[in-house]
């Protein structure tokens, strides 16, 4: 059995560290609990999720897919059957507790009843229609996003200025649905293409008036970030410049520039006249959890400005809800915003959705015929993710996962302190999505294996470093467990690495 929170408890009378509290609820002290954890938890040394002890079962029906199916994943042996909430079980009804939720996508955890609840209902009267119709969810959905955008800022719309912001219906932004984060990502980079040639002609023309000749063709640069991940396809990998993913496929789509992110002195010599646009994500996931500072987005904001380019932020995985903001951009001032935001993973709980959303600037350079869809936008997921913009986007709920976020960072925090030879440094990121890096590569599988082992799912990613991105319902109790066990299996790996 996974929770062990009576056992937990009475151990954590013994050590430093309220517990209690931290089960009681919002009031646990988190800055008094790491400050007096002089020790780190030893309740979970011994392992109670072996990979290697597979039932025949499992066994069979594993090699039984493995012969039909494609594998481009290393999967551990076992096999998920249910979840609810943060908590997951396999074939074997062995509990986990998930804080990878999905990558970031189950955002209202496992088997919600709300969610549930929509779902049954919509897919008892309309699940899918042409797009060559209207259907009665999409328009909401859109609806909801721009007034949720205009009520908590982005997109050049200052936070806490709800009221001035105005309506979703007055106008200023527009929104395109897509299936996944990699194709909101593609339609992204055709429509700054497109606004580029805009660009480029409308330059053309004036120079034209004045007699001086412009070319028409030049504008169709692509600047995009070094540890950034924005998809798989051909479009998105071409801005993905991290080698494991792009050089088993080259040649790629021509016309893109890496860059790196933080460096401003670089900014006017990676993005010049012949950019039509910049994509980055604020906080870089798969990159590490590495986020874009403020003085560099500004900076990076006001050249696109100067040379007529489009800046876009991909806040696929950090957006919606996942730092305490709506939007990760979106306490920052206006003049760090971009002109379009793509996201995905959260929006539907699960449900596969995506979605464009863009100035109107951009949006009246898309024409009739330009860009298409036979799934995005169609009744039964926008439906659903109506539903769950809707509870993400109350403050109450924003509120709660900056609180227990500052919790899980502050014990993140205290990790460093008590292994310095595995942990390189204090966490990093904001709310829910935070990474812990570490001192080498090896050591970062050896921690998810041993955690998973013990009952705990999390995630690696970018170089070194283990990441929490559990679902946004996350609770205090959650957090005391996570680490607990993280600490539990860096004394184990202490004594295998480091024999103390």
């Amino acid at each position: 059995m996974l929770s062990r929170l009576s056992a937990r408890g009475a151990v954590a009378a013994a050590r430093p560290g309220p517990f209690s509290s931290a089960v009681k609820g919002r009031a646990f002290a988190t800055s008094a609990r790491t400050q007096a954890s002089a020790k780190a938890c030893t309740d979970y040394l011994e392992p109670t999720h072996l990979d290697d002890s597979i039932p025949a079962d499992v066994k069979a029906k594993l090699a039984k897919h493995a012969s039909v199916t494609l594998n481009t994943y290393a999967r551990p042996p076992f096999i998920l059957t249910r979840g609810k909430g943060l908590k997951l079980w396999d074939s074997h009804d062995r509990e986990y507790l998930d804080f990878s939720g999905g990558i970031a996508v189950n955002a209202l955890g496992h088997a919600d009843e709300g969610v549930a609840k929509v779902l049954q209902d919509q897919s008892r009267k309309l699940v899918h229609v042409a797009n060559l119709w209207h259907n009665e969810w999409s328009g909401e959905l859109a609806h909801l996003l721009v007034q949720k955008t205009k009520e908590f800022g982005g997109l050049g719309y200052p936070a806490g200025q709800a009221e001035a912001n105005g309506k979703a219906e007055d106008g200023g932004l527009k929104v395109f649905f897509t299936n996944s984060g990699t194709e909101s990502n593609e339609g992204a980079l055709k429509f700054i293409r497109k606004y580029g040639k805009h660009v480029s002609a409308m330059r053309n023309a004036q120079g034209a008036e004045k007699g001086v000749a412009a070319p028409t063709d030049e504008k169709v640069e692509i600047v995009s970030f070094r540890d950034g991940f924005h998809g798989r396809s051909m479009g998105a990998l071409s801005a993905t410049w991290q080698p494991k993913y792009q050089l088993p496929f080259a040649p790629l789509v021509p016309g893109f520039v890496p860059a790196t992110m933080n460096d401003i002195d670089s900014i006017n010599q990676v993005v010049t006249e012949k950019t039509c646009g910049v994509i980055l994500e604020p906080i870089q996931g798969e990159g590490g959890i590495l986020e874009a500072k403020e003085d560099f987005l500004r900076a990076l904001r006001k050249r696109c400005d100067d040379v007529g380019a489009l800046l876009v932020f991909d806040e696929i995985q950090c957006g919606l809800g996942r730092t305490g903001s709506f939007w990760a951009h979106g306490s920052m001032p206006v003049d760090c915003h971009p002109d379009i935001v793509t996201m995905a993973k959260p929006l539907a709980n699960g449900v596969p959705i995506g979605a464009i959303m863009m100035k109107d600037k951009v949006a009246d350079v898309i024409k009739l015929g330009d860009h298409g869809t036979t799934f995005g936008g169609q009744p039964l997921q926008t439906r659903v993710a109506h539903h769950v913009v809707s509870r993400i986007g109350a403050s109450s709920f924003l509120s709660n996962v900056s609180s227990v976020g500052d919790s899980l960072k502050a014990r993140l925090a205290n990790v460093h302190a008590l292994f310095p030879r595995l942990v390189a440094g204090p966490p990093r990121g904001r709310g829910l999505i935070l990474g812990l890096p570490l001192t080498r590569d090896e050591y970062v599988q050896k921690v998810v294996k041993l955690m998973r082992e013990r009952g705990v799912l999390v995630l690696s990613c970018g170089r070194q470093t283990v990441r929490f991105v559990p679902s946004l319902i996350a609770t205090e109790a959650d957090v005391e467990k996570v680490v607990d066990v993280l600490e539990s299996s860096l004394v184990v790996l202490n004594r295998q690495e480091e024999g103390l």
